[in-house]
């Protein structure tokens, strides 16, 4: 019970700036002295401070402000991209504190190689964080493949090459990151930070193209956890032969490399690819244009299929697309509103996230501050005499 109210007013706090300890009380329901008690475990363990003196103009005297603690406990998110690397530390706010990012290619590349690069820039990360008096908790890793059953396992990420890589295994030293896919993160995120609905699906693409599923404010794995395979949903199937074995498959148009080739551009190592593409449609490049434009053509069809058939509040475009939906967005509307004749998908309905490819790399970070705020107790038992 008492973790229960430890995460109530944790939450509480969490939920409205400024709270006094009586106002926490009146909004929980929980008494002054329990709400006392209750913010003093969790000051001293970190997750809450207080700032100053403020005067509510009711009887009694004046309470100091509550607020999540801007130091101590952090979130820590790593990612392993095709084309980048990347570590964030965000405070309890969900305020991103430290931010690196490095252009590289790791597709096929030995994973311990990759591996041990990500964690030096990780290990950079942690240093910077703890400058800022942060605490970085164990780290999430956010990674554009199928994870295993097995805990740890990354099952199938085709388009870095990887097949059954145990994260533990390759990782150098102690603290492993816990990985999770990458389209799961950018949805997760969404959610927590961008205050996307209850229900919505969440499409994003890199060298692949991912979709998360997000239904009454819980992300839908499907029975095995590999929910969500948008890219391999035929959109011609009298296409070209895809790397899966069939043919037609969205990221055959839609991926980040089909649209750079019927674009005729070329990414040279260490440049970033959307960018590329951004500056050639900003410059009204005729070729650009019309690849964007067929990318937006495939993903309409592909998602007319899917919103007939989970009927969503909302269709968030994230990662490259996100960046790229001033261009996307027309197209995919145009296909959404000629193929879904029975309840014809509002334009507004489909959007571009104000995250853009910061989505995943946020979600593995926000993560663990999530968990936290759910269940506090894993800290503030650590700070109490029998947890030391």
């Amino acid at each position: 019970m008492r973790g229960q109210n430890l995460a109530l007013v944790l939450r509480t706090v969490a939920g409205q700036d400024e709270l006094s300890r009586a106002d926490v009380a009146g909004r929980t329901g929980l008494t002054r002295a329990a709400v006392s008690s209750l913010v003093d475990e969790l000051i001293v363990s970190g997750l809450v401070q207080e700032g100053p003196v403020t005067a509510s103009g009711k009887a009694g005297r004046p309470g100091r402000t509550l607020a999540l603690s801007d130091r101590g406990p952090a979130g820590f998110g790593l990612e392993i991209g095709v084309g980048h690397l990347g570590a964030c530390v965000v405070d309890l706010r969900g305020q991103v504190r430290v931010w690196r990012r490095i252009e590289q290619s790791n597709a096929h590349r030995d994973p311990a190689e990759v591996a041990a690069e990500l964690a030096d820039l990780a290990a950079d990360a942690r240093a910077e964080s703890e400058a800022l008096h942060l605490n970085p908790l164990a780290p999430v890793l956010s990674v554009p493949g199928l994870l295993d059953q097995r805990p740890g396992i990354v099952a199938h990420a085709p388009n870095l090459g990887w097949q059954d890589v145990s994260i533990e295994d390759i990782w150098p030293g102690p603290d492993a990151p816990r990985p999770e896919n990458e389209a799961n993160l950018g949805a997760l995120a969404e959610l927590w930070r961008a205050h996307a609905p209850g229900n919505f699906l969440h499409v994003s693409a890199e060298a692949g193209i991912g979709a998360a599923l997000v239904i009454d404010g819980r992300l839908y794995g499907g029975a095995r956890g590999y929910a969500g395979e948008l890219g391999h949903m035929a959109v011609h199937p009298d296409g070209p032969r895809c790397a899966c074995g069939a043919r037609g498959c969205l990221e055959l148009y839609a991926n980040q490399d089909a649209v750079l080739s019927a674009a005729g551009l070329h990414n040279p190592p260490g440049a970033d690819p959307v960018a590329l593409l951004t500056d050639r449609a900003n410059a009204a490049d005729p070729g650009t244009l019309s690849a964007i434009e067929r990318a937006g053509d495939a993903l309409g069809i592909a998602l007319a299929g899917a919103i007939g058939l989970i009927d969503p509040a909302a269709v968030v475009l994230g990662g490259a697309y996100a960046e790229l939906g001033v261009w996307l967005l027309p197209r995919i509307r145009h296909q959404l509103e000629t193929r879904l004749t029975v309840r014809p998908f509002a334009p507004n309905q489909v959007t571009a996230s104000p995250l853009g490819r910061r989505g995943p790399i946020l979600g593995a970070a926000l993560h663990t501050i999530q968990a936290v705020l759910h269940n506090p107790t894993c800290l503030t038992e650590s700070q109490s005499p029998e947890g030391r």
